[in-house]
């Protein structure tokens, strides 16, 4: 039995990879399923990938680090997804090669929180949105002050447990925007707190049909 409990371990492991759990969630929830066409702007290696590629998602997917691209061909390649190698691009969230009204599901995970300044937020926020369909599912996991007093070093910019600087969004803000993007919240928002270092808050939101 101990054994046999190790086998299924990896099963899953190897199914899902090292996914978000909030992400899982959605799956779970059938908010993400195939044959969506789904995008993970600042995707990294490709953790919460994994399982979409393996159940024919048509995935696109776009960070600046060039070794996580190349990782993610790789890995596309290595499940036979059939996907060509020019859905996952070397690019900046900011300005994204993909039409507008694009996909059905856009994934942004703990990349919000590292912009530079209020404007560059909103630029990221702004091109996240523009690539979702109406009807469209955006999923955002980012760092908020949602629990924990940081110290501020200018406008939205604090300092967190690390001694990182990162762009922090509270409660306010986040229901502001759901607003200002005419968008529905699909679960309330949920924040984890880290000790003494980080909050994260999932934010998802669906774009209304118009």
């Amino acid at each position: 039995m101990h054994w046999n409990g190790v086998s299924v371990a990896l099963s899953i492991q190897e199914q899902f990879g090292q996914i978000d759990i909030y992400v899982f969630d959605q799956i779970l929830r059938g908010n993400i399923t195939a044959p969506m066409r789904v995008v993970d702007a600042g995707c990294g290696y490709g953790r919460n990938l994994v399982h979409l590629l393996r159940v024919g998602c048509e995935v696109f997917a776009i960070d600046e680090e060039t070794a996580a691209i190349d990782h993610l061909r790789q890995l596309s390649a290595s499940l036979s997804t059939g996907l060509p190698e020019e859905n996952f691009q070397v690019g900046l969230i900011e300005r994204m090669p993909f039409p507008c009204e694009f996909a059905d599901v856009v994934l942004c995970n703990a990349v919000l929180h590292f912009a530079r300044n209020e404007a560059h937020f909103q630029a990221m926020l702004a091109e996240l949105w523009r690539v979702l369909r109406p009807g469209g599912m955006l999923f955002c996991r980012l760092g908020s002050r949602i629990g924990m007093d940081f110290e501020r070093v200018r406008d939205n910019i604090f300092i967190v447990g690390d001694g990182s600087l990162w762009f922090l969004v509270d409660e306010e803000m986040l229901l502001e925007l759901t607003d200002e993007m005419n968008a529905v919240l699909v679960d309330p928002l949920k924040t984890t707190i880290v000790q003494d270092y980080r909050c994260m808050t999932t934010w998802v939101i669906r774009k209304r049909r118009s």
